[in-house]
């Protein structure tokens, strides 16, 4: 039997401006992300792979279609109920990590929890501490931390309330390659040790090798998909769309 998935998208379209002006995002994009494991998401500049994320996280609102986490219908959600869920159900991970400069790393870990009045489950929190490395650098401000250090972060605030699902959007982009790959190793180990579910925008065939999965986005549609993936193979997959001509002019 096979489960539901954790997060899904069904005919989703994403329409920006109007008239002359109007760009369409996404194109009737029919997405399972798999409960459990770690999907990355990749296309050109222009291929809706950002918007993609954004819509299936709830921070972004569809034109047309259907977007599902877990059992819930995002589209029939008023604002509030919106936020309580992303709150309680949905991780997040920036590029530019998105700490709060006056608060300790213990502190910044617990935001949300502490945001949304709830206590931490602490057996979970010290299991998270220690993956990521961060015991001793608890009481230290993110000024105080490296950049991969204040991604770790990051990383433990987004898995400390156990959510459903994690977005993670070019979580290695300000990073360089030694703190990338550990932020990236870790983020597979809490798919393989501790059964997250992890979606990955990542423009890098290195980075999305950590994946079990990749989707290829051109032009709003999914192009591709490939399972296992090698950073060689991704790279192979990647220059194929400058020869099919897929790429597009706006960012994604």
């Amino acid at each position: 039997m096979t489960s539901q998935p954790a997060a899904r998208a069904l005919g989703l379209s994403k329409v920006y401006g109007e008239g002359e002006a109007q760009v369409l995002a996404l194109d009737n994009v029919d997405i399972d992300i798999e409960r459990g494991r770690f999907t990355a998401i990749m296309g050109p500049s222009g291929s809706g792979k950002s918007t993609l994320m954004h819509c299936l996280a709830g921070l972004d609102s569809v034109t047309s279609g259907t977007v599902m986490i877990g059992d819930v219908d995002l589209t029939t959600l008023k604002d509030k109920a919106l936020t309580a869920l992303r709150r309680d159900q949905v991780g997040f991970v920036f590029q530019s990590f998105n700490l709060i400069p006056t608060l300790t790393a213990l502190e910044n870990i617990t935001l949300p929890m502490d945001i949304a009045g709830t206590k931490p489950d602490q057996q979970w929190l010290d299991t998270i501490i220690d993956t990521v490395g961060l015991r001793s650098r608890l009481s230290h401000k993110p000024s105080e931390l490296s950049g991969g250090q204040q991604q770790r972060v990051a990383c433990a605030r987004a898995l400390a309330s156990r959510p459903a699902i994690i977005f993670a959007d070019e979580p290695t982009g300000n990073l360089d390659s030694r703190s990338g790959a550990e932020v990236l190793g870790f983020l597979r180990r809490s798919v393989d040790e501790f059964g997250q579910t992890i979606v990955m925008v990542t423009h890098d065939p290195n980075a999305a090798s950590y994946s079990q999965r990749v989707v290829f986005l051109a032009d709003g549609r999914i192009s591709d998909e490939m399972s296992d993936p090698t950073p060689e193979r991704v790279l192979d997959r990647m220059k194929r769309f400058d020869i099919e001509g897929l790429s597009a002019p706006t960012p994604a």
